[in-house]
Order: structure tokens, then sequence, then C-alpha cells
């Protein structure tokens, strides 16, 4: 596994130089954060499943997550004014870069039948965001304590002013995108 933090920094931004003929190598794209989130869906009553996603998300990256709280109360969902509706987490930084290594090295080929990820999730600013079905893809994710696989969403935040651009960027970093979508966004 290499750094991609000083990979970045040498190869990335000089290859983005080239493409974008950007005048000065500040004007590259990078990736800011990178934001994990999940929502607990159907099992809001269940505080089990509230500690269970809280430690998962606190094994995947070493850090306690935030959660999040509902604004108003709906009774057709169950749901009242404040009340636990899911768990999110912030990486920048150096957690950010070790994110990122894990997930392309490691989680991304435990994937069943993985045939790249679609390029069509960007959200016209630059920024993409991809939901993953399972968290057992992550090796820090127990198998024993979960008592139901649950999925997640990660939002890439990028400097990027387009979506071309931020695409180029998460490809250089080694981004598997599916063949048939790259024309796309190419143009």
């Amino acid at each position: 596994m290499k750094n991609l933090k000083a990979y970045y920094k040498e190869t990335v931004i000089n290859e983005l130089v080239k493409k974008f003929k950007y005048k000065n190598k500040l004007e590259a794209p990078k990736i800011e954060k990178i934001i994990l989130a999940r929502g607990l869906g159907s099992e809001l009553t269940n505080a089990k499943s509230l500690d269970v996603s809280l430690d998962t998300f606190r094994s995947i990256r070493g850090q306690k997550p935030a959660t999040t709280r509902a604004k108003k109360s709906i009774s057709n969902f169950k749901l009242r004014e404040g009340q636990i509706v899911g768990c999110l987490v912030t990486l920048r930084g150096q957690k950010m870069y070790d994110f990122l290594t894990k997930f392309l090295n490691l989680a991304l080929p435990k994937i069943r039948d993985f045939q790249g990820i679609s390029a069509r999730c960007f959200d016209g600013r630059g920024n993409y965001t991809l939901g993953i079905k399972e968290e057992i893809i992550f090796p820090e994710v127990n198998y024993d304590k979960l008592d139901k696989i649950r999925g997640l969403h990660i939002t890439f935040v990028t400097s990027a002013k387009t979506d071309k651009e931020s695409y180029e960027l998460l490809k250089l970093f080694g981004m598997p995108f599916k063949k048939e979508v790259i024309k796309k966004i190419s143009e």
C-alpha cells in the first residue's frame, strides 16, 4: 500500500495541472474530507441497534461517531423530535488518507461480483457519494457482534469546482469506476 498523501503531492497534482492546464499547482483539487454516514431506518426504537451501529463506526475508523437527531416529530414513522436517527463520522487529514487506502485496497476487493463503482453519483459541485450495502467488507468489523448486516454512505468532499475535475482526482487516486460510464463524464 502506498502513502496516498505523498502520492497526491508527487503525482496527482502534476497530472491534474497537465490535464486541466492550471496556472498554479495550488489550483489543483484535493479531497478535503470523507464522511461516513448511516441512518437507522426502521430500527429507531431498538436501542441495541443504535449501540451496534455506533460500535461498528468506532471500529471502522477508530473515532467516536456523532449522532444525528430528528428535527421534528412524525407520528406515521413513530419518530419523535430529538430522537437519534443516524450516525456519522467525518475524517480529515491523515485519518482520511488512511481510510482511503484501506477502502481502495482492502474493502472494495471484498465486494461480491464487483465490476467497478458508478460514476453517476457526483453532485454537480465536485463531491461524490457512494453507497455500500454491506459493512462487513471492512476488515475491522467483527462479524460476531453484528445482529444484522447494514450499509453506509461514503461521501468524498473535494475542492473541485466541476464533476469532471473531481472524477479525474478520484480516478488518479485509484477509484475503480465502471468503464461504460467513464465516457459520459470525460466528454
